[in-house]
């Protein structure tokens, strides 16, 4: 059954500017600035203009779709969420060395922009891994063996670490019993709530 209308509301916090601009947008705050293009998805995007009681809201509707094209609806308002949360805290992925026998050694090389591992299951290779745009890697001072990633965009973060983890993937052993590797440990702002 197709509705006629189907809408979601987001409120736009004080501090955070959003320009919709067919259908590309992009939200200004204080850690930056970010875009997204949601062209492909059909959808009326707008940007209502509150006053000095009522904050700016972005308005999303849907004519005429199905049950696909209405869960479209709260996967963008969460893309719009997660750009402002970006560019008003920040995200910071923090991942932590597993290993048994070999200690894994990482190297932050070019300010923070990209990491060596070496000594991987005692291996000879060495791997690198380039941060995506906007993410920046660094040693934890508080835990040993542990990686914080920091940026606005969460995809570029997100991608950032897996890109990690992929690299130090077990190959032709049991990985249940070969757990070594850089993994996800801990997801979350930069800025924590009070």
């Amino acid at each position: 059954m197709k509705d006629i209308r189907q809408t979601e509301e987001l409120v736009v916090p004080s501090g955070v500017e959003v320009v919709i601009k067919s259908r590309l947008i992009t939200v200004t705050g204080p850690r930056g600035k970010l875009t997204k293009n949601i062209r492909h998805i059909d959808m009326d995007v707008r940007v209502l203009k509150g006053d000095s009681k009522n904050p700016d809201k972005v308005l999303l509707a849907v004519w005429q779709g199905g049950r696909k094209h209405v869960a479209c609806l709260r996967t963008i308002r969460s893309l719009i969420e997660n750009l402002i949360t970006g560019v008003t805290k920040g995200f910071q992925y923090k991942m932590r060395a597993v290993y048994a026998h070999f200690p894994i050694n990482c190297i932050i090389q070019d300010g923070g922009s990209m990491v060596e591992i070496r000594n991987f299951l005692g291996e000879k290779t060495v791997r690198h891994v380039q941060m995506l745009e906007g993410v920046t890697i660094s040693e934890s001072k508080a835990q040993k063996d542990e990686l914080i990633l920091e940026g606005a965009d969460i995809e570029n973060v997100s991608q950032s670490a897996a890109s990690i983890q992929g690299v130090c993937r077990v190959r032709n052993k049991d990985i249940r019993k070969f757990l070594d590797g850089i993994y996800v440990s801990d997801k979350g702002t930069v800025l924590k709530d009070e």
